[in-house]
């Protein structure tokens, strides 16, 4: 075999190893890439500062599976108000979304925030089935245990939130679906940033958003950033795509991902205007 034979089989080989040691720590890394949680204790007090006549409370709801999850908590002001539930991202903690559950609240919204397992004041790791077993306990946690009529909650997702909603509403009755910054799956997003890799067979938390939304029958409304670095929006448009009963989206005109609440307070309040008017629709009609 001639000496450029040899050295081409050589780095063949070696591209090849150096492939396979990538997929190998892709595989093994997942979940500390896919997930960016800050575990540090909660500041509610500190959170809400600057509402003081605003009554919100933090406490731990116990899961199916023995988790313990930190919630935040507001109570509408009266029954004509919706109710927020409310999924966050995969990373940081509730503190960083302080000012946008102030904004949703001031009008007299009720709330109730989801700190993942794995996250702020919540035990355990975050996976795709525990969250999943988390959105549901919050959910009891307002249908069950709060006793607020389903079509009064407004389920918002926030970027990785917005999948858990989307699989949440496919399930249990709920008033509309709000959605910031949407994908339909974990696993387009994987693919569309690491097109040389098998994700399909590499991923474990794949957050099929798509398959679940056709089984939603409620309101929906996206929001989504034109130049989306993260989640792009051509992702939303296949998901919403896939809604039966989807406003068409809100587009904030930058380049950003999660954009800040004031960008489109006005859009998420007459969407929940809208969720309210139908609900009191039905409870004529009954």
């Amino acid at each position: 075999m001639s000496i450029f034979k040899k050295i081409t089989i050589s780095a063949l080989l070696a591209l090849v190893s150096a492939y396979f040691a990538i997929c190998a720590y892709m595989f093994l890394a997942q979940r500390s890439m896919q997930y960016r949680p800050n575990s540090s204790p909660l500041d509610l007090r500190a959170a809400f500062s600057r509402t003081p006549n605003r009554i919100a409370q933090q406490y731990a709801l116990l899961t199916q599976d023995g988790q313990t999850i930190a919630v935040w908590s507001a109570a509408p002001s009266d029954a004509t108000k919706p109710v927020f539930l409310y999924f966050h991202g995969n990373g940081a903690n509730l503190d960083n979304r302080a000012a946008r559950f102030v904004r949703l609240t001031d009008s007299g919204a009720g709330l109730l925030a989801v700190s993942y397992r794995g996250y702020g004041g919540s035990t355990g790791a975050p996976t795709e089935a525990g969250l999943r077993i988390d959105t549901r306990a919050a959910y009891d946690e307002l249908v069950n245990a709060r006793k607020i009529d389903p079509k009064r909650i407004i389920v918002f997702g926030e970027s990785l939130g917005t999948t858990l909603a989307t699989q949440l509403a496919a399930e249990v009755p709920v008033g509309g679906l709000l959605l910031d910054s949407s994908f339909d799956s974990a696993l387009a997003v994987a693919q569309n940033s690491y097109p040389w890799l098998p994700v399909r067979w590499l991923l474990f938390d794949q957050y099929r958003a798509d398959l679940a939304a056709p089984q939603v029958s409620a309101p929906v409304q996206q929001i989504h950033c034109r130049d989306d670095p993260v989640t792009p929006l051509s992702l939303a448009r296949t998901l919403s795509a896939r809604f039966a009963n989807a406003a068409p989206i809100h587009i904030i005109e930058r380049r950003c991902h999660v954009p800040s609440f004031d960008e489109f307070s006005s859009v998420a309040q007459a969407f929940a205007g809208r969720v309210m008017a139908r609900a009191a629709e039905n409870a004529t009609i009954k």
